[in-house]
């Protein structure tokens, strides 16, 4: 009975520490907390996740620009793991033969855009560290990830799927026990800027 129970105590003390992995999409954080009127402070973000939910590794994936560097470096000192993705510019509407706006392009007042899809992105790098993390958060409110959150479930890992606001996919309703809306935790988590005395 003795050694029963010491070789219990030594497999407890010797047990691997809980590791929560969160997968940041970082423009649809951005732009989702920003039509809900406000900015996100990054700073607070990454000690919210890491009291409120243990986050040991914030993965946060973001379109390449290279005026932006100094943005990357800063995300970094902030704790997250950045991984870059490359950008497109999208200049205007497609064109026909004649050199016409295609039927259902964009208007052609439009001005360019700068496009970086992360989505493939943040599933395989979540599926290459599957075995590195217990827990995992998905911060998207984008129905891409409903492939990616159903088999987290699967294998009993997702913890949460953080969204920007209320308006979220409805591919995601699904998983709606797993969703934490950041609007009621704006007042803790925006951005404040400095004010400086007179």
């Amino acid at each position: 009975m003795k050694a029963y129970k010491r070789i219990k105590i030594l497999r407890t003390r010797f047990r691997k520490p809980k590791q929560v992995y969160a997968f940041i999409d970082s423009q649809n954080l951005n732009l989702g907390t920003q039509r809900m009127g406000w900015k996100m402070d990054w700073r607070k973000f990454r000690q919210f996740l890491k009291d409120e939910y243990g986050v040991n590794k914030a993965f946060t994936f973001i379109g390449y620009m290279p005026e932006n560097e100094s943005l990357y470096e800063y995300m970094h000192s902030l704790g997250y793991l950045v991984v870059l993705k490359p950008t497109l510019e999208i200049n205007g509407p497609a064109k026909d033969e004649n050199g016409d706006p295609k039927v259902g392009s964009r208007d052609p007042k439009d001005k360019s855009m700068i496009k970086g899809n992360v989505d493939t992105e943040i599933v395989l790098t979540a599926m290459k560290e599957l075995n590195n993390y217990s827990k995992a958060i998905i911060v998207s409110a984008d129905g891409d990830f409903y492939s990616l959150a159903e088999y987290l479930v699967s294998r009993k890992k997702l913890l949460h799927i953080i969204t920007p606001s209320w308006q979220y996919s409805t591919l995601l309703k699904e998983f709606e026990s797993y969703i934490v809306n950041l609007d009621k935790y704006k007042a803790k988590l925006s951005y404040q800027a400095s004010k400086r005395r007179k």
